[in-house]
């Protein structure tokens, strides 16, 4: 539909007439940033685009990783590659076919099996918690489709992506426990649109993988509903994503030499890979960028007395098959680390700050505290974790950990869904990352004594 605006009649005020006329509002250019870490994140989503772990995007992203870090004068710039498991996504669809017939905004799971060629055509169990598919009697969804549903709601600290992730991390195996020939989840997401959230999911080593997808909120509301109705439900579910092994997938690894290179290091760490309905710009080309500029921004005015070493990590989205992480540990687990710290919770303002440090290093960590209080960051309670892509160094070598908690009241709006695009990456908030993990760094990579291991042993 088109609306034709036209100049409206003179409006006369005493002696005087003016002609107003009603403008048609143009569309709003894009927010274009400008610095380093806008630089990557512009770049990784528009020259490269969806990563997913093991496919060919994914090598084109190591390569343009390691020129543009070199490009940025990083030195040891390194491309290090590895085989693993990865997940390959195929046609989809779903659509409810009794007791009305609906179609349903649908999308695979990783590692779910694919659907008969022809789809599969079942019933539809209805089960409103993971608890309530567990309470479900061995044997009793025989040849039919699950439904898990559960009331993730948005948090600033994103805390309810654990309990609630869970009925996309378990759920496919308790189903395929029950019985079940397939299943279906609520998307782990906090938005409202009809866009389906994707991500991961394992099955145990005793059970038989089923194809498994997740619909989007707007859907899942219309199953509950159809399912407080009491009658019957039938779904149509083709889901032909298959796992392959052996894929290729990568790290990047540089450095930002310091001035003293027998001094234990400081690593900073994102994920360079992402799931394919988006461009991956908040998760996580945003936690790339801005270790990357933090690095550079904290040894602009010489080098810090450590060096700062900066990990794109691999096969982090699916990387409980062999991810980054752990390859990292492979190759430069014997070298001495002295603190680990990772960006992975999208691009929005950091807010929050927690330590995971000995106690001999109070004074390191109260010159943290007071870089950040001009920035309104302040510390809460808790031990820091640093996150997926460093875990393994940090279990390794018992590492002391910094993180700086992002606002995540948004971040599961677009989290693993076609949203995650770069029009949602706010230039200013990415800076202000940028800032608060520059100042971080300013500190510790010039910290001239000891830092001790961590007090709380990482998981």
């Amino acid at each position: 539909m088109s609306i034709v605006t036209k100049p409206r009649p003179p409006i006369a005020f005493g002696l005087a007439a003016a002609a107003l006329t009603v403008a048609v509002p143009a569309f709003a250019a894009p927010v274009q940033g400008s610095g380093v870490a806008w630089d990557i994140v512009e770049g990784l989503t528009t020259e490269i685009g969806p990563r997913p772990a093991g496919s060919s995007a994914e090598d084109r992203a190591r390569d343009w990783g390691a020129q543009k870090l070199k490009s940025l004068g990083f030195q040891k710039v390194a491309v290090e590659e590895f085989k693993t498991r990865a997940w390959t996504r195929g046609p989809e669809s779903a659509a409810l076919t009794a007791p009305y017939a609906q179609p349903l905004a649908i999308t695979a799971l990783g590692f779910s099996v694919p659907t008969p060629k022809g789809g599969l055509k079942a019933q539809l169990v209805y089960f409103p918690t993971l608890a309530a598919l567990e309470a479900a009697p061995d044997g009793s969804l025989k040849g039919k489709v699950a439904f898990i549903d559960h009331a993730m709601r948005a948090a600033q600290d994103g805390s309810g992506y654990g309990p609630y992730g869970n009925v996309r991390r378990q759920g496919p195996t308790i189903a395929s426990r029950k019985g079940a020939a397939g299943v279906v989840i609520r998307s782990a997401g906090t938005d409202s649109h009809r866009n389906p959230h994707t991500g991961v999911t394992t099955f145990a080593r005793d059970v038989t993988p089923i194809p498994s997808g997740a619909v989007s909120n707007p859907d899942a509301d219309l199953i509950a509903r159809t399912a407080a109705r009491g009658k019957p439900m039938a779904i149509d579910l083709t889901l032909m994503g298959k796992p392959f092994p052996d894929a290729t997938s990568g790290n990047v690894v540089a450095e930002l030499p310091g001035r003293d290179p027998s001094l234990p290091i400081i690593v900073v760490a994102c994920h360079l890979d992402s799931w394919d309905l988006g461009t991956g710009a908040v998760d996580d080309a945003s936690g790339c960028a801005i270790v990357t500029a933090a690095a550079l921004a904290a040894s602009k005015d010489g080098q810090t007395l450590r060096t700062i070493r900066v990990l794109w990590s691999g096969n982090e989205e699916m990387g409980l098959s062999g991810g980054g992480g752990e390859h990292y540990v492979r190759l430069h687990g014997s070298e001495p680390h002295a603190m680990a710290m990772e960006s992975d919770f999208g691009a929005d303002k950091v807010w929050q700050l927690k330590f995971n440090t000995a106690p001999a290093d109070k004074a390191m960590a109260d010159k943290v505290k007071a870089a950040l209080w001009p920035m309104g960051i302040v510390p809460h309670e808790g031990a820091a974790d640093g996150g997926e892509d460093v875990s393994a160094i940090i279990k390794a070598q018992n590492l002391a950990v910094i993180d700086l908690g992002q606002d995540g009241m948004h971040y599961f709006d677009l989290h693993h869904t076609p949203d995650d695009t770069l029009d949602k990456v706010d230039p200013l908030a990415l800076q202000q990352n940028v800032d608060a993990w520059a100042a971080v760094l300013k500190v510790v990579a010039n910290e001239a004594g000891p830092i001790g291991k961590a007090t709380a042993k990482a998981e």
